[in-house]
């Protein structure tokens, strides 16, 4: 535990990991006891709470690298803007963060902060980066602070916590499967200097192929242009257009297990490229459009199809829209979201989908896109495996 009036949450976190049957230890930094007396800890975990960086209690004075080979999962909850400053930069100054350095299991974040502090560009850097060396974020949460104000940067409930440390294991899900995935907006060329493309960040697809590196698979992501680093143990293909992306796809399709269809791609291209810039003269301009060629729907047509799964994105009857992709288009499975509400969607960091598939439906909740990606893919996993018993 870092400082942070979430503090008090971690209590509630404690209680119910230990009713799962879990062996829990507290870490607590000094600001974290001027919120929380270690007594507390103590009485709900049953065991010495940890304060101390020279414990001269353990073994050669070391507890760092005591508790950081004993864990199974290590749960930073509240994981204040300071200790992720200090994560991201490799300090370590005190007991946790100390831990932190020497930790070899899952490490998981439950971030609390003020809102403004929240959308801070450092913060957004550190956890950027801290995500990038395979940590795993839990949250935050909106609502009102205890500054009065509102936004994200509550910490996330105890429950919601707790659902994601005793989540499946799903280092196996897609062991040995190879993978495809589609992310971000094409750019359709006007003339050499300008072009047609759309708002999407990349940021679902990107979370997406990390998450599925995370369950085991071998990951291809072709990508349109977008402003995010490469997911470490992911092969990227960068192209711009429709067509580029379309055969970026083609050629590597045939041995592909599962393809998932995020980029947000231009259904229309110019129709004819000016060599030049196109000058101001007249008030009006019209450009010509033709279809691009619809990537999903040819990869669900081959003969020896993956299991494909669609996105759509859409701003109003969004069920019966997707039904009719899922359908049309002889996708297994559909994502569907809204685009143009006042949380989720483009250009936003967290989001909410409705699945569908032959017969079944289900709703992944608003969570942080890179959340919400594990639970598509967990959900993926489970309906290929259905379909290839069955």
């Amino acid at each position: 535990m870092s400082g942070g009036i979430a503090a008090y949450k971690s209590a509630e976190i404690v209680r119910l990991l230990r009713k799962q049957g879990c062996e829990v230890r507290v870490v607590m930094t000094a600001s974290a006891q001027r919120f929380v007396t270690p007594l507390t800890f103590q009485a709900l975990s049953g065991q010495t709470v940890h304060s101390d960086l020279f414990d001269i209690a353990q073994e050669q004075a070391m507890s760092h690298i005591h508790l950081a080979r004993w864990a199974d999962a290590l749960l930073i909850a509240p994981a204040s803007a300071d200790l992720l400053a200090k994560m991201a930069h490799g300090l370590a100054d005190d007991l946790l963060s100390t831990l932190c350095l020497a930790a070899q299991c899952p490490v998981y974040l439950a971030p609390a902060m003020n809102q403004a502090m929240w959308q801070h560009p450092a913060v957004k850097d550190n956890l950027a980066l801290l995500r990038q060396r395979g940590v795993r974020v839990i949250g935050p949460a909106s609502g009102e602070q205890a500054c009065g104000e509102q936004g994200l940067g509550r910490m996330s409930e105890p429950s919601a916590i707790c659902d994601v440390l005793m989540a499946t294991d799903t280092t196996a899900l897609l062991a040995g499967r190879k993978v495809m995935i589609t992310a971000g907006p094409t750019r359709e060329p006007i003339d050499p200097v300008r072009f047609i493309s759309n708002r999407s960040s990349g940021r679902m697809g990107y979370a997406i192929a990390e998450a599925a590196r995370d369950a085991g698979a071998q990951v291809t992501l072709v990508s349109g242009p977008v402003a995010l680093p490469s997911p470490h143990g992911v092969r990227v293909i960068a192209v711009e257009s429709a067509k580029a992306m379309h055969d970026g796809v083609m050629r590597r399709i045939d041995d592909c297990d599962i393809f998932i269809g995020a980029a947000a791609v231009a259904d229309y291209r110019p129709a004819q490229v000016a060599d030049a810039k196109l000058k101001k003269h007249d008030d009006t301009l019209a450009i010509v459009l033709e279809k691009n060629p619809d990537i999903i729907a040819t990869v669900a047509s081959l003969a020896r199809k993956p299991f494909v799964v669609g996105f759509a994105a859409e701003t109003d009857d969004l069920e019966r829209y997707a039904l009719g992709k899922l359908r049309d288009k002889n996708l297994d499975m559909i994502a569907a979201n809204w685009v143009g509400q006042a949380e989720g969607g483009f250009d936003s960091e967290r989001n909410a989908l409705d699945v569908y598939w032959p017969g079944g439906h289900q709703a992944l909740a608003m969570a942080d896109k890179r959340e919400l990606a594990r639970r598509l893919i967990l959900l993926i996993a489970q309906r290929r495996n259905e379909n290839h018993t069955t």
